[in-house]
C-alpha cells in the first residue's frame, strides 16, 4: 500500500477521536476524568469494551497462533465466561456498595494502608507492562506499514503514537474513552469481517462454503485432554476464569469503564451482555485464522516465521486495497483503545491510590493529574521500546505469561478478603507480594525436572494466588474485622 494511504487512513482516525475528545470534554469538572460523572449507557460501554478487551493481541496473534494451538484458545475463553459472571455477582455490587473510584480502595477499607498501597503497586506495574505488550504489537505492523517507508527510527513512531494517545484523553479521560471505545470496537470487527469477505471472493465460496472449510479444518480442533500439554482442557478453563477475574474484575482499567454506569444493575446488564459479544468475537478471529492458513496453503504462499506475522502479511500484500485499509484502521484502533484506556487508568489509580488527590484540599487538580499523565505515557513509552530490544516469542503468551506473575497478588488478596472476615498484619503484605512471584517463577522454571514433564501454562496465575492468600493466612490476627476473637 501507499505510505501516503496509510498516512491518510491513520490521520483521519485520529481526527475522529480528536472530534470525540472535544464533544465529551463539553461540560466537564475535575471528577469527569476518573468516573465520568456516572453517566455512561451500560449498551454502550458493553459495546466498547468488546474492543478494548480484544486489542492488537486478538486482532493479530490469535488468529495466527491458530497455526500452532488450532481453537485450543477457545477453551481458555469459555472459562473467561465464567469469570465475567463472578465479576458481575459478586465484585460489581461490592464496587458499587462502596462507592469507589479506584477498585483497590477496598484494600485500604479491607485491610490497611500498606496492603491498599500494595493492591495499587502491582496493579500500576502490571498495567504498565501489559499495555506495553500490547501497544508493541500494533506499533509494530505500523511501522512496516507506514514509518518504515520514511525512515522513521521505530522509538520516534512509538513516542509519535503516544503523544496522539494523551493529546484527546487528557482533558476527560473515561469519559472519552467510553466513547472511543465505540468507534475502536466497530472497525475492529469491521477489519476481521471484510477480511473473511475478501478470502471467500478469493476462494469463490459463500457463506455455507466456508463454514464447511472451517469445520472440516485440522485447524478447528478444539479440546486438548493430554495431562502434561499447556493446552489441556482444565488448565485452559481454570485459567480463563481466574485471569478474567484477576485481569478484569481486578483491573481498574476495566472496571473503570463498568463503573462510569449509572447503577449496579446498569453495570452488570453491561458484563452479561459484553461477555456474549466477546465470546463470539473470538469465534469470529479464530475462524479468521483457518481461513488465512488455508488461503495460504492455496496459493501456495511461504509462511512468515512468526505466527503474529500472518495476518498482516496477507491482508496488506494480497487481499486488496479496502482489505489494506480496514485492516490498518484495525490495528490503529487495537493500538489506540490498549493503550488510551491503560494510560486513563494508570493515571487515575496513581492520583487516587498514591497521591489521594479528589480528597486533597488547595491542590490543582487538574494540573497533577495532568503532570501524572504525562508522566505515564512516557513510562509506557520507554516500556515498549524496551520489549522490542528483548521480544523473542509470541506476545500472546508473552502477555498472560506476565500476567500470572503480576495479577496473582492481587487475586490472592482479594480472594482472601471476600473469603473470611480475618485481619492480617498489614505490614506484611509488600513483603508477601514481592516473595509469592519470586516461589511461582520458582516453581514454574522447574516444573518439567520436580514434576514429571509437567509444564504449568496459563494456571501460573493460580499458584501465584494461592501462595499469596497462603502468605495472608500466615499473617492472619486473632482477630476478626468485626473486632471479635477469630
Amino acid at each position: 500500500m501507499s505510505p501516503l494511504l496509510v498516512f491518510g487512513v491513520i490521520a483521519g482516525y485520529f481526527a475522529l477521536l480528536l472530534l470525540i475528545s472535544y464533544l465529551t470534554s463539553l461540560q466537564s469538572d475535575s471528577l469527569t476524568f476518573y468516573t465520568g460523572n456516572r453517566k455512561s449507557p451500560w449498551f454502550l460501554v458493553a459495546f466498547g469494551m468488546v474492543g478494548a478487551s480484544l486489542s492488537g493481541v486478538t486482532f493479530i496473534s490469535v488468529p495466527g497462533e491458530v497455526g500452532n494451538t488450532h481453537w485450543g484458545y477457545l477453551q481458555f475463553v469459555m472459562g473467561n465466561m465464567v469469570g465475567y459472571a463472578v465479576i458481575a455477582l459478586i465484585l460489581i455490587p461490592l464496587f458499587y456498595r462502596l462507592n469507589l473510584i479506584s477498585i483497590y480502595e477496598y484494600l485500604k477499607t479491607r485491610f490497611g494502608k500498606k496492603t491498599y498501597l500494595s493492591g495499587a503497586t502491582i496493579f500500576l506495574i502490571s498495567q504498565t507492562i501489559g499495555a506495553s505488550f500490547r501497544l508493541f504489537l500494533a506499533a509494530t505492523v505500523l511501522q512496516i506499514a507506514f514509518f518504515d517507508a520514511f525512515g522513521v527510527p521505530f522509538y520516534t513512531s512509538v513516542l509519535a503514537t503516544m503523544v496522539l494517545i494523551w493529546l484527546y484523553t487528557f482533558k476527560s479521560g473515561i469519559k472519552t474513552i467510553v466513547w472511543t471505545d465505540t468507534l475502536q470496537t466497530t472497525f475492529l470487527l469491521l477489519a476481521v469481517i471484510i477480511s473473511i469477505l475478501m478470502i471467500a471472493s478469493h476462494l469463490d465460496k459463500d457463506g455455507t462454503g466456508l463454514l464447511d472449510l472451517i469445520a472440516q479444518s485440522g485447524h478447528s480442533k478444539i479440546f486438548v485432554w493430554e495431562g502434561n500439554s499447556s493446552q489441556n482442557f482444565f488448565k485452559m478453563f481454570a485459567a480463563g476464569i481466574f485471569i478474567t477475574i484477576a485481569m478484569n474484575g481486578l483491573d481498574q482499567n476495566v472496571m473503570q469503564k463498568n463503573l462510569t454506569c449509572r447503577n449496579k444493575k446498569d453495570a452488570q446488564k453491561n458484563i452479561f451482555w459484553f461477555s456474549i459479544s466477546f465470546f463470539l468475537s473470538n469465534i469470529l478471529f479464530l475462524s479468521l485464522g483457518v481461513l488465512l492458513y488455508h488461503y495460504a496453503q492455496v496459493n501456495g504462499l511461504t509462511l512468515p516465521s512468526a505466527t503474529d506475522e500472518l495476518f498482516p502479511m496477507l491482508a496488506l500484500n494480497h487481499f486488496g486495497t479496502l482489505a489494506g485499509i480496514v485492516f490498518l484502521l484495525g490495528i490503529t484502533a487495537a493500538a489506540f483503545s490498549s493503550a488510551d484506556s491503560a494510560l486513563t487508568a494508570l493515571t487515575t489509580s496513581f492520583c487516587v491510590d498514591i497521591l489521594g488527590l479528589p480528597s486533597k484540599k488547595g491542590v490543582n487538580q487538574d494540573r497533577s493529574r495532568m503532570l501524572v499523565h504525562i508522566g505515564f505515557t512516557f513510562l509506557v513509552f520507554l516500556t515498549i521500546v524496551a520489549f522490542n530490544e528483548l521480544n523473542d516469542r509470541s506476545v500472546v503468551s508473552a502477555v498472560f505469561k506476565a500476567a500470572g506473575f503480576t495479577y496473582g497478588p492481587l487475586l490472592g488478596m482479594f480472594a482472601f478478603g471476600l473469603s473470611n472476615k480475618f485481619n492480617i498484619r498489614d505490614r506484611w503484605v509488600p513483603y508477601i507480594c514481592i516473595i509469592s512471584p519470586i516461589l511461582s517463577y520458582v516453581l514454574d522454571s522447574q516444573s518439567a525436572t520436580w514434576f514429571n514433564g509437567y509444564r504449568f501454562g496459563f494456571e501460573i496465575l493460580l499458584v501465584n494466588a494461592a501462595f499469596t492468600y497462603l502468605g495472608l493466612v500466615l499473617s492472619a490476627s486473632v482477630k476478626t474485622t468485626n473486632g471479635t476473637k477469630g
